[in-house]
């Protein structure tokens, strides 16, 4: 009989819902708490316990067998992923629905997020806590930066580059060869094209 593994999710919100539920899905987790600073007030979400709030982190880690932060908010998920390091404990980890299609040559960085229908190309790399939402696209030799995050449907060509802490917002796609600064937040349904 193998040995039941546990996820510890950081962060119970819309997001959180979506990693652990992947996680469940993948087969590499059979349990999943959360740590949410909404505690008592919120005791459960989707029938999974929330164990308590990030000032107990430390804890929660260690009866743990891997941890990810799972928010949004670029910046937050940042300083929650180097709290998630710096308690020890739980090793940090990514997550990949089973219905993702993720190239055998891509890269991916510890803390990232990979949903479902998500399709990674091949050489494509993904630095830590990365986000990728539901049908976005990361085509081949994109560089995705740390923290960077794609909405839902967003779609990279060949070639973009993706600066740290980028948001492209749901619906956005970029050309070819398209540097995104770092940063950068691009509204739903933008498109940009590389300059000649």
């Amino acid at each position: 009989m193998s040995q039941l593994r546990t996820l510890l999710v950081v962060g119970a919100g819309g997001h959180g819902k979506a990693v652990a539920e992947a996680a469940l899905l993948s087969g590499q987790w059979q349990r999943v708490n959360f740590v949410d600073d909404r505690w008592p007030a919120l005791e459960a979400v989707c029938g999974m316990p929330v164990l308590g709030g990030l000032d107990r982190l430390a804890e929660y880690a260690a009866t743990a067998d891997g941890a990810i932060a799972a928010v949004g908010n670029n910046r937050v998920r940042r300083v929650w992923q180097e709290r998630i390091v710096a308690a020890g404990g739980a090793s940090l980890v990514s997550v990949v629905h089973p219905r993702a299609c993720v190239s055998p040559s891509a890269v991916i960085g510890p803390g990232s997020a990979i949903m479902a229908l998500a399709v990674v190309g091949a050489e494509a790399r993904l630095g830590q806590g990365v986000i990728l939402n539901a049908g976005a696209v990361v085509d081949h030799d994109v560089v995705m930066h740390d923290y960077a995050h794609l909405g839902v449907g967003a779609c990279l060509a060949g070639g973009v580059v993706v600066g740290m802490s980028a948001w492209l917002q749901a619906g956005c796609s970029a050309g070819y060869g398209v540097v995104i600064e770092p940063g950068c937040v691009v509204t739903p349904g933008q498109a940009l094209i590389a300059r000649d």
